[in-house]
């Protein structure tokens, strides 16, 4: 069966999940672990990307993020491939290390982030990694300790976490502390990690009540929320789709998309690919850097190459032009 596509847009929500190849470990000390927490430190902020949970295992790693303007496949690209790059360079060894791609699950907020926050910083207690809910809040690779503020990352939004616990910081913390502690004996989870068909529907129970072929479609192993919310994710990525699709049909690429930003800026296509920093140039380049990604799909690096720029530099020329495309009105190609 062919993979299905990722679901992705800026500001929704993800579980993201990575495991090793063969279920090896893919972190062989500490040092490990604070090379991906480091390359964290610097990516999210750069791609815009919100982390409200995490956990490193010894052979998986989970991760609940809101997806930034670059979106959430740029970030993973350039988490995972330094981190290989660099894990096989200090271990003197070579090959993948990632069992294929991550799994990402687009999740509907308001239903599920508390429960995903609370069984994604459990699972270092359930993996007997800790031997309680004390030492879990004192274990340095997992955000649970983060928001009892044990533990200081700047990259972890632990503010909008509490925010659904209580106004005061104080209460908040606690009302937290006491929802995670009574999820230890929920166990594993698995409607919080897979089959789309039943968390869409509300369970087995709901599944055997409810078997119309529309309440079928409505199932998506990628998103994890009510009905409605599928559709109205699925609908989006089908626009997108389509919008991409219809865009190509009618011849257009990356050159005949500057020429439309070169228009609407009185300047020459060529001119706007040449690396320059005045700054009509660097905006127009932004617009059609922003336009690339977001209508034609093209990745960082596709235009990293074309631009002769680094992934980083793109993904701050993308940001920008979203904003130049916000102020100047420029909804669309």
């Amino acid at each position: 069966m062919p993979r299905l596509a990722r679901l992705d847009a800026p500001g929704v929500v993800h579980h993201v999940m990575i495991r090793g190849i063969e279920r090896r470990n893919i972190f062989a000390d500490d040092k490990d672990r604070d090379n991906l927490l480091e390359r964290l430190a610097v990516l999210l902020p750069e791609t815009k990307t919100e982390c409200y949970a995490w956990a490193l295992m010894p052979n998986h790693a989970h991760f609940l993020l809101r997806s930034g303007t670059v979106g959430l496949p740029g970030l993973m690209r350039r988490l995972l491939t330094g981190y290989v790059v660099s894990f096989n360079r200090r271990h003197k060894r070579n090959g993948q290390l990632f069992q294929n791609r991550y799994k990402s699950i687009v999740c509907q907020e308001d239903l599920y982030l508390r429960e995903l926050v609370r069984y994604i910083h459990l699972n270092p207690l359930r993996a007997k990694l800790v031997s309680g809910i004390e030492k879990l809040g004192r274990y340095p690779f997992c955000g649970h300790g983060v928001v009892l503020e044990n533990w200081k990352r700047e990259w972890q939004n632990t503010a909008h976490v509490l925010g659904y616990f209580g106004q005061s910081k104080r209460n908040a913390k606690r009302a937290y502390l006491n929802y995670v502690e009574a999820g230890i004996d929920l166990g594993r989870r698995d409607d919080l990690v897979g089959g789309g068909l039943i968390r869409s529907l509300g369970g087995w129970t709901a599944v055997k009540k409810r078997r119309s072929a529309q309440q079928r479609i409505k199932g998506d192993e990628r998103i994890l929320g009510n009905g409605d919310f599928v559709d109205a994710i699925l609908s989006a990525a089908r626009e997108t789709y389509d919008r991409k699709y219809e865009l190509k049909r009618r011849g257009f690429d990356l050159e005949r998309l500057a020429q439309r930003v070169a228009h609407l800026y009185g300047l020459e296509p060529e001119y706007i690919m040449m690396k320059g920093r005045q700054k009509k140039r660097v905006e127009a380049r932004s617009l059609l850097c922003w336009w690339a990604v977001g209508e034609l799909g093209m990745t960082l690096t596709d235009l990293a190459r074309r631009f002769d720029m680094t992934p980083s530099a793109v993904g701050y020329a993308v940001a920008r032009g979203e904003r130049v495309a916000k102020q100047k009105g420029f909804k669309s190609i």
